[in-house]
Formats: structure tokens, sequence, C-alpha cells
């Protein structure tokens, strides 16, 4: 898979892939509206679209429906920002896929984020 493609990178917006020499990086600008309406749905214990949020939810999505190499995958999300790590380029770009795939499946979506738990 061409992970620097034009391609890949619409296929996985509003995530964002990069890449160094040796690490690669998938991110999301939290608060970019993604997704808003799950978030809000939870509002009320704290939820808020955070980057810590969407960690959470990533951490569901790698515990209960992913099959990768999630052991290579390293987190580093701040409020504004999710963002994972890896130095498995494939690896990261089919999780970044797989992951936007889930995210725009409104059931599933909803219930992985019904069992993210707030940090």
């Amino acid at each position: 898979m061409d992970f620097t493609s034009e391609k890949f990178q619409r296929k996985i917006e509003p995530f964002k892939f990069s890449s160094t020499e040796d690490q690669y990086t998938l991110f999301l600008e939290a608060g970019s509206g993604y997704l808003t309406d799950l978030f809000e749905s939870r509002s009320d214990e704290g939820f808020v679209g955070n980057g810590y949020d969407w960690e959470s939810l990533a951490e569901i999505f790698l515990a209960e429906i992913y099959e990768g190499e999630d052991d290579s995958f390293e987190f580093d999300s701040e409020a504004d920002t999710f963002v994972v790590y890896s130095e498995d380029g494939e690896s990261l770009a089919d999780f970044a896929l797989a992951f936007k795939e889930a995210c725009e499946d409104e059931g599933l979506i909803a219930d992985l984020f019904s069992r993210a738990e707030l940090r």
C-alpha cells in the first residue's frame, strides 16, 4: 500500500498520515468537527472529543475489532490532537484504513464508544 499517495490520504480524511525516516504517525486534530455528535452523546460524562477521548475510542477498537499488530502502536495524544505512532508503516496504514471505516459505520462506532473510558 502506498501510504504516501494522495488517494490513501483522501481515504483516511480527516485523519492524516505522515512519516519520518524511522517512524510513522497517524493523527487527527481533535475538535475538527469529525464525529462531534458521537462525543456529545456522552458529554454529561465529560467526553468532549479531545485527543484523549479519541485515544480511548481507538483502544476499544484495537481490543475488540482490529486484529493487526496493535502492540507496535504507541499513543501520544494531547488535548488538541489524537496521535498514534509506529515503526511499522504498513501496519499503521492498515489500522488507519480500518479505524476510518469503523468511524464511518454509525452503529459500530457508537457501540464501541459506549465502552470508552474517560481519561
